[in-house]
Formats: structure tokens, C-alpha cells, sequence
């Protein structure tokens, strides 16, 4: 096996779509056994982790609304499947029976990633 420095891996990272590093992930997670979940640290919240919390939710729920005018039914099937986890049948009952929700009780930032990968994939999608 090639040892690859730590320079060509992120350059290899770098040229991933969002959908083939979200894949990555998972091989990674089931291949070590390990998440990729952030630690939750203990202790009192500095005044500006406070102030950002009290801005906005801390969860929200990632809304699929339909498909882009020209939009590929399929690639916006295999995003859903990819960001959910579900078989290709259940993910395209999601697609069909829009407004459907796609994620619930998730991070603000979470849904952003999500919903960047949904509109490249052509789905109309809101964050609630």
C-alpha cells in the first residue's frame, strides 16, 4: 500500500462532491468503529457561545418541497438516500410525497449542508 502524505489525502478531499464525503464518512465511521460527531464539552458557555445560542433554533427540521423546473428525479432521490440513510424505495416515497420532511431535530448547520447538497441535486428545499 502507497503511503499518502497528510498534503495528497486533503488534496484528494478537496475534489469531492459533498455526497461522495458524506460516503466517506460512513466507510470511515463503520470501517473504525468510531462517529463523527463533535465532543460535547462540559462546562459554562462563554457570553458569546451564549448570545449565538440565544439568536436563532437549535434544531430545526430540513423540509423537501419539490423538484427545479428540469430538475433529475433520481439524483435528487440518491441525495435524499445518502443524507437519510434509507433504501431507494423509502427515499423515493420522501421525493414523491413532497412537502416531505426530510431530517427533523438537527443542527442549523447541519440542514445547511444538507439542504446545499439537495439544490445541487435540483429539489426545491426550506429549513424550519
Amino acid at each position: 500500500m502507497a503511503n499518502l502524505s497528510k498534503e495528497e489525502i486533503i488534496e484528494a478531499v478537496k475534489q469531492m462532491s459533498v455526497i461522495e464525503l458524506n460516503d466517506l464518512v460512513k466507510a470511515i465511521e463503520e470501517e473504525f468503529g468510531v462517529t463523527a460527531a463533535a465532543p460535547v464539552a462540559g462546562g459554562a458557555a462563554t457570553p458569546a457561545e451564549e448570545e449565538e445560542t440565544a439568536k436563532g433554533p437549535t434544531e430545526v427540521t430540513l423540509v423537501l418541497k419539490g423538484l427545479a423546473e428540469g430538475a433529475s428525479k433520481v439524483k435528487v432521490i440518491k441525495a435524499v438516500q445518502a443524507i437519510t440513510g434509507l433504501g431507494l424505495v423509502d427515499a423515493k416515497k420522501l421525493v414523491d410525497n413532497v412537502p416531505s420532511n426530510i431530517k427533523e431535530k438537527i443542527s442549523p448547520a447541519e440542514a445547511e449542508g444538507h439542504k446545499a447538497t439537495l439544490v445541487e441535486s435540483g429539489a426545491e428545499v426550506e429549513i424550519k
